[in-house]
């Protein structure tokens, strides 16, 4: 029996809705566990991977725990009426979301960071040369090896997403209703007060999502650390296919990896998304 035009189009909308994408990406892990457990070259793979999973997550968490303090205290800046601050923290805003990541990160670790190692000797030899602190002081101490290479890849990771997450932040405070700062101020709050009372919670509630979906980019741009050499799971695929030359395996379980960490976390934004509704 032929379907009328309002169960056909019934029909349309429960084919369209059913998240078929989800479906595929399932079977495509069960694939691959599959194989990781009965295939002794993808297993060989994975055991060898799985090193630097570990290593992957932790820069994440760290890098991103830095960006966000940085992105809230710019977050503050954009919006205040400070013009030395408002502009400071704009020209740092425009600088880094001008420049590619892999850029900074390379600036960073291999000129920023020997150039502030200098400033630092530079100013020890100073206060040496005063009289402040001895002729052999930490300051002067202080060498280029002394920092490692995944301390400066966390920090361009930091540093680059504080900038997004800045912007995040200034939205979020700018769609608080500005009654209710003045409606603070004129109770006898001062404006940090209303700001860390009545202000920011708020806007943290709703930029959460958004802060979730830059959580997601910056774990698929921790990769990045593997151009410094640092064993993250992109670099010891590089390493395990150019000695053992299996480039499908290997890289089909480093794209799995992510893809697997980064559905996890879009379900966790989506609920996120779901439960901090505005006006819900």
């Amino acid at each position: 029996m032929a379907l009328n035009k309002s169960s056909q189009t019934q029909l349309m909308g429960n084919l369209r809705d059913f998240p078929w994408w989800f479906l595929v990406l399932a079977l495509i892990a069960i694939y691959f566990i599959f194989a990781i457990t009965t295939k002794e070259l993808y297993t060989d793979a994975f055991i060898f991977l799985q090193q630097g999973i570990i290593l992957t997550i932790q820069v994440t968490l760290t890098a991103y725990a830095f960006s966000i303090t940085l992105g809230l205290l710019t977050g503050l800046a954009l919006v205040s009426k400070n013009p030395i601050i408002y502009n400071a923290a704009t020209l740092y805003v425009q600088i880094m979301r001008g420049v590619p990541i892999l850029v900074t990160m390379l600036y960073i670790a291999f000129a920023g960071v020997p150039a502030a190692i200098m400033a630092i000797n530079g100013f020890g030899l100073f206060l040496a040369g005063v009289g402040i602190l001895s002729p052999d002081n930490f300051l002067m101490a202080l060498k280029n090896n002394s920092i490692d290479l995944l301390y400066r890849g966390i920090l361009a990771l930091a540093i680059s997403y504080g900038a997004f997450s800045a912007e995040i932040f200034r939205a979020g405070i700018q769609s608080i209703g500005q009654g209710q700062m003045e409606a603070a101020q004129s109770l006898g709050m001062t404006y940090f007060q209303a700001m860390r009372l009545i202000i920011l919670p708020q806007a943290i509630r709703r930029v959460l999502p958004p802060l979730g979906n830059d959580f997601i980019a910056m774990l698929k741009d921790s990769s990045l650390i593997s151009a410094l050499g640092i064993r993250d799971i992109t670099q010891m695929g590089k390493l395990y296919s150019a000695s053992s030359f299996q480039y499908l395996a290997t890289y089909n379980i480093v794209a799995v990896l992510y893809l697997t960490m980064t559905i996890l976390l879009s379900l966790i934004v989506r609920f996120m998304e779901r439960k901090f509704k505005v006006g819900a």
